[in-house]
């Protein structure tokens, strides 16, 4: 008689990720997931074959949870706030999703609907390099803000929402660097 099932993949996933959120890193052991879900850690190599498996299943998990959050938004600046709403949310699933474990599809899945509104303000030609402007941009103010780097004082709120505008609007304002006519 075969073993009755005792938990799933979902739940193995689902238990890592508070793990991660809770301890970082660090913390999503087998053992401690195991223990989290009420199986022994051999149980869990039947689902997962390994720690980096699960970190990536984790890490793919966090980006669908993001890409969410990004579809939601309305606009470019809305999901500029988004992904720093995700990052405040979710800071130890935020630094992951830059560690190299999550696939290729799943992060173009991510990238979707931050390129599909740059391609909507600068066209589909530069579409990418928008997106990677934005994205590097906010991905280094969230991180630091994450580590505590911003010691200057200041409203970091406003400091974001001023980059935010900003380049948002140079995005709309002109291309590959070029300042609009004057008067026009």
């Amino acid at each position: 008689m075969p073993t009755p099932v005792r938990t799933t993949l979902d739940e193995i996933v689902a238990a890592a990720a508070r793990l991660l959120d809770a301890g970082g890193i660090a913390a999503v052991t087998m053992q401690a997931v195991a223990v989290e879900v009420g199986v022994r850690a051999p149980s869990l190599y039947k689902r997962v074959r390994d720690r980096d498996a699960l970190l990536a299943l984790v890490g793919g998990d966090a980006a669908r949870d993001l890409t969410s959050r990004l579809e939601a938004a309305t606009d470019l600046d809305g999901q500029l706030h988004a992904f720093r709403s995700f990052g405040h949310a979710r800071p130890e699933a935020f630094r992951l999703l830059f560690a190299s474990v999550v696939d290729a599809d799943t992060l173009a899945q991510t990238s979707a609907p931050v390129l599909r509104a740059t391609t909507d303000i600068v066209g589909e030609g530069r579409a990418l390099d928008a997106a990677r402007l934005l994205t590097a941009w906010a991905t280094g103010f969230v991180t630091m803000e994450l580590a505590g780097a911003f010691r200057l004082g200041g409203d970091l709120d406003e400091a974001y929402r001023y980059g935010c505008a900003h380049l948002v609007r140079s995005l709309v304002d002109g291309q590959d660097g070029e300042r609009p006519a004057q008067g026009s």
